[in-house]
Formats: structure tokens, sequence, C-alpha cells
């Protein structure tokens, strides 16, 4: 079986401000790139919209796929929190609502279709792939902020 390689990212300008995300998905040769904005996001909505929307892009069940993100909060909610937060009826350990859960309930539903491997990856520190998605998340909202 292929593995696909994914990278994502998200930008903000203010937070909450104009926000964007990038998706690269890459195998064997082959790049697939992604990108959109919104007008009044946060940055960890975008972190979390692009991962979905990579998860979204894969055509069919049970793909093999590393997922590489420069979002502590992605990786922790994904790998740490989400069981709990689900357990708790999303509520956080201190009884909270969970925030974004609306995303994070469609990036575990989406998750449990594939097997993947989370890799948390340093933000703007040459990675080719992480460079290039966090370029399309800019361009995104620049994008929108031009009209």
């Amino acid at each position: 079986m292929r593995t696909i390689d994914i990278y994502t990212d998200g930008a903000c300008r203010g937070n909450p401000g104009p926000g964007g995300w990038g998706v690269l998905l890459m195998c064997d040769g082959h790049k697939k790139e992604l990108s959109g904005a919104e007008p009044l996001t946060t940055n960890n909505r975008m972190e979390l919209l692009a991962v979905i929307r990579a998860l979204e892009a894969l055509k069919w069940p049970g793909v093999s796929a590393r997922v590489y993100t420069d979002s502590q909060y992605v990786i922790k909610g994904i790998e740490e929190w989400l069981p709990s937060w689900k357990a708790r009826g999303w509520r956080t350990a201190d009884k909270k609502p969970v925030k974004n859960q609306d995303l994070w309930e469609r990036l575990d539903e989406l998750s449990a279709r594939h097997s993947l491997e989370w890799h948390w990856v340093r933000g703007h520190a040459g990675i080719p792939g992480n460079e290039r998605v966090d370029e399309l998340a800019n361009r995104a909202i620049d994008a929108l902020m031009r009209g």
C-alpha cells in the first residue's frame, strides 16, 4: 500500500482575524495543493481546517498517510486530549466546553477512516513541505484581503 505524505498549515493575521489554510498532498511523485481563507477566524481553527480539508481530499477509505503539522494544538488534541474530551461529553478537564468542537468532531470522524501517523515539525525551519503550506495559507489570506 502506498503512503501519502500530507503537510498542513494554518495562518491568521490577528487572532481573531483573517485566516488561511494550506495543504500539500504528495504520493509517488504526484503533488496536490489546496488552500482557502476565512475573513474572521482564529489560528487554531485554520490549523484544524487544513487537516480536515486534507483528509476530505482523500478519495478512498483506508488510506495510509503521514500527516505533518507545526501545530502543537493539532498534535496534542488528536493524540492526547480527544479521547478524554469525548469521554467527558466534549468538556475539558476543568469542565469547560471544548473550543472548536465542531472541527474536532469532523477531524475525529475523518481520521477514523484512515491509517494516519501524526508528526510535529518545527515551523519556519526550512522543511520544504511545511514552508510550502505556510506560503499557501498566507497567499489565501492575501487573496481574500484583495477581494
